[in-house]
């Protein structure tokens, strides 16, 4: 056999993708946190309006509201793609609403903690290889599960009843799967098409397409 009709096995290999920050992730992750943060604000009037108004209905319909609180967390999972960063994203989106002057105060904080973990968990079962629109709805989702159990300890849920705690825990879910996990997945689908992200795979994905 011939050197020219060797096979071209060796010629090219596929990256080893890197699970490491760059100076870039943090860049984009922190400006889509103080950004989260501000919706947030918003949203800390506007959406808990409505969750009184549906709580008002039926005592945990109010979670339906409760999905855009979550979204930061998602946004930094689909865009930033590596590990801690929706937590850093959820987190320092809460720590931003906090300082704005959020009606629940540092105690804020604890909670993008507990959202930000659940999607974590989501991303980690998935070893960070999955961002499609089922894994954007199921760490939504498991963040609104990650709101739920911190909130029987720090909102005295844990003393209400099991119809209040049950229907609580599915609004959300819903909410979070809906408000957090798609619209997180078109707002992101949406900034890649622009071409703003472009230095991320998620940009790439949308050039190729």
């Amino acid at each position: 056999m011939s050197a020219t009709s060797a096979p071209a096995t060796a010629t090219t290999s596929t990256p080893r993708r890197s699970l490491r920050w760059r100076v870039v992730d943090i860049i984009v992750a922190t400006v889509l946190a103080v950004a989260c943060g501000l919706i947030f604000v918003f949203w800390n009037s506007v959406g808990y309006a409505w969750y009184m108004a549906m709580d008002a209905l039926t005592p945990g319909l109010g979670g339906l509201a409760t999905g855009i609180w979550l979204i930061g967390g998602v946004l930094g999972a689909l865009i930033i793609r590596k590990p801690g960063a929706a937590l850093y994203v959820e987190v320092l989106a809460a720590s931003v609403s906090a300082v704005m002057g959020s009606q629940w105060g540092w105690s804020t904080i604890y909670s993008g903690l507990a959202q930000g973990i659940g999607i974590e968990l989501v991303l980690i079962v998935f070893a960070y290889r999955r961002f499609g629109l089922g894994i954007a709805m199921l760490g939504g989702a498991l963040a609104g599960v990650g709101a739920w159990c911190l909130e029987l300890f720090t909102s005295g849920n844990l003393a209400k009843g099991p119809e209040f705690l049950i229907i609580y825990l599915v609004c959300l879910i819903i909410s979070g799967a809906i408000l957090a996990g798609v619209v997180g997945h078109l707002l992101t689908r949406a900034l890649a098409a622009t071409g703003a992200l472009d230095r991320f795979a998620v940009g790439r994905e949308a050039r190729a397409k």
